[in-house]
């Protein structure tokens, strides 16, 4: 029996992959990757994310959990990424069947050879943000002159670099600090304006006792610089394929229709079930606490839903704005992230339109205009 959720009323062997992986079959799998099928009959799928086990792969973890990709007749084994792992280049290695990874990230990738296709663009609006102590009169990219302004870097630095450059500010304008994967550095002062993702660094700085009042930080406290109002936010998570595959292997190409179909189901789940779907990534063995998870599996949902013309498909004018940036943006030693327009194969809607399409067979809303997200309370720590 598919285990399809409906939108309620409302809407090889791992190479350099040192990282826990979570399976859909206990029995059958293998490491042969798409191409072959497992004793049970399940097709062997391994995806490769970009971080470790957290909300950001809700859907993903949720789809195992509730056998959506089983019902698709695929046996999905996730492996968690880490500072180290580079998603797309595994990947392009052969070692995986799919990963998840930023667009501008795999850009560069691709111009340096890797051959791969964002075949779902799962998010469609950006995460990332530079927030700020209101104190610090911080409210647009132009009023970073002259401040420490945190990036974690690693590719991560492009939609603030894109912003400055747009509100005329030089990087020689500004002091870049090297910002580490936590707020410390920004709530001790020593950063006036912080690299901050919507579903997980925003929430941490919320979680903590403001030592001026005694309770927790609240919105207000803050300003948000979001790339999106800004015009330059860069696409993020999307579900990448091997190119020659695709070309050359029917059968990779039925199972990469099947893995996004059931992607999406995974990802309409966690929307709709976002305490049930946390509860699933806690599970599977993420280090971050329960009420943290939550705000970020409800914040993760509104990249996502309600979706502009079916969830996954590529824009084209977010991709061009994409590329756009990767050519012409500048970092602080003067490159850019690629030299050309990349291939078209860099991304293909074939493969979501075919699985969008059998979803609303279905009557599965891919669309989920009516959709709101749960208020989620925040507490000391995100427990």
């Amino acid at each position: 029996m598919k285990h399809s959720t409906r939108w309620l009323g409302t809407f090889g062997t791992l190479t350099a992959v040192s990282a826990l992986v979570l399976t859909g079959c206990s029995a059958g799998s293998d490491s042969g990757g798409a191409a072959s099928d497992a004793a049970d009959g399940l097709t062997p799928v391994t995806l490769q994310l970009q971080w470790s086990a957290q909300a950001q792969f809700a859907g993903y973890y949720a789809a195992v959990d509730q056998g959506l990709y089983e019902a698709e007749g695929l046996d999905v084994t996730i492996v968690e990424g880490g500072p180290d792992i580079v998603p797309q280049d595994v990947l392009a290695a052969g070692d995986v069947d799919y990963a998840i990874s930023w667009v501008p990230k795999v850009l560069g990738s691709i111009e340096q050879g890797a051959n791969i296709t964002d075949v779902a663009q799962i998010f469609e609006r950006s995460a990332t943000t530079q927030i700020s102590f209101k104190d610090k009169d911080i409210t647009t990219a132009t009023d970073l002159a002259g401040k420490n302004v945190g990036s974690w870097g690693y590719g991560n630095e492009w939609e603030l670099f894109a912003g400055m450059q747009k509100a005329g500010v030089a990087i020689d304008d500004i002091s870049l600090v090297q910002q580490a994967f936590d707020m410390n550095a920004f709530l001790s002062g020593d950063i006036d304006a912080a690299q901050a993702m919507t579903y997980n660094e925003y929430a941490q700085v919320l979680e903590t006792v403001n030592p001026e009042t005694g309770d927790l930080y609240q919105p207000d406290d803050l300003n948000v610089i979001d790339w999106n109002t800004e015009g330059t936010a860069m696409l993020q998570d999307g579900i990448w394929a091997n190119t020659d595959k695709l070309e050359s292997d029917e059968g990779y190409a039925a199972t990469t229709v099947k893995f996004i179909k059931a992607s999406i189901e995974g990802w309409i789940y966690a929307a709709n079930n976002p305490e049930e779907a946390a509860a699933i990534v806690t599970a599977a063995g993420s280090a971050l606490p329960s009420g943290h998870q939550l705000w970020m599996t409800n914040e993760v949902s509104k990249l996502i839903w309600p979706s502009t013309n079916g969830v996954g498909l590529i824009d084209e004018v977010a991709w061009a704005n994409t590329v756009d940036i990767a050519l012409n943006t500048q970092n602080e030693t003067g490159s850019t992230i690629i030299t050309a327009e990349p291939p078209t194969t860099a991304y293909s809607n074939e493969y979501v339109q075919q699985a969008l399409d059998e979803l609303e067979a279905d009557g599965v809303d891919v669309m989920g205009a009516d959709w709101t997200p749960i208020d989620v309370t925040l507490t000391e720590g995100g427990e």
